[in-house]
């Protein structure tokens, strides 16, 4: 599974064939196709390991960053600055295969919605922090991209630090 998600996060699940996962993985065809009778198992597989993965990562470095809204930003420096970022790997598997595989969709649905929910936990208890944490995630997404293809992150940072400001102090 590490070696799929690995190939699949760097290169895209479209573009990562079996005979490639096999050979790298070191494991025989036969071992690999009794726990993954097709690709699409395996790109469900890998999508649910990068959810758990990465949920636990980001409520770390919340939690890191100081436990409320403004960690969002350094956060999420964190991701964008790793030499492995790739992206989001919803966001891109999404619009790779949701036409050949609708179940991405509902995956990353729910991901989206998980990561929203540790948004809400950070806000202030007010009447509209569900839908404040939604306007953020969809920041997120936005800023994800944006740091997917600039060379430098610092740009999709600092637009994503002005609307967290502008949410907690809309002054």
């Amino acid at each position: 599974m590490l070696t799929a998600h690995d190939l699949f996060y760097r290169n895209g699940a479209r573009a990562t064939g079996i005979d490639r996962i096999i050979a790298e993985s070191g494991v025989t065809k036969v071992t690999f196709y009794r726990h993954f009778p097709s690709k699409n198992l395996l790109v469900r597989a890998y999508l649910e390991y990068r959810h758990q993965r990465w949920m636990s990562w980001f409520t770390d470095a919340l939690q890191r960053h100081g436990k409320d809204i403004r960690a969002l930003v350094p956060a999420l420096g964190e991701w964008f600055r790793d030499p492995q970022f790739r992206g989001c790997a919803f966001i891109n598997t999404v619009v790779e295969l949701a036409g050949d595989l609708p179940e991405v969709v509902e995956i990353a649905h729910r991901h989206k919605g998980d990561m929203i929910s540790a948004i809400a936990n950070l806000l202030p208890a007010v009447s509209n922090g569900r839908e404040m944490a939604q306007v953020l995630g969809i920041a997120i997404d936005g800023a994800i991209v944006r740091a997917q293809f600039d060379t430098n992150p610092e740009q999709a940072l600092s637009g994503l630090e002005q609307i967290v400001k502008a949410l907690i102090d809309p002054r």
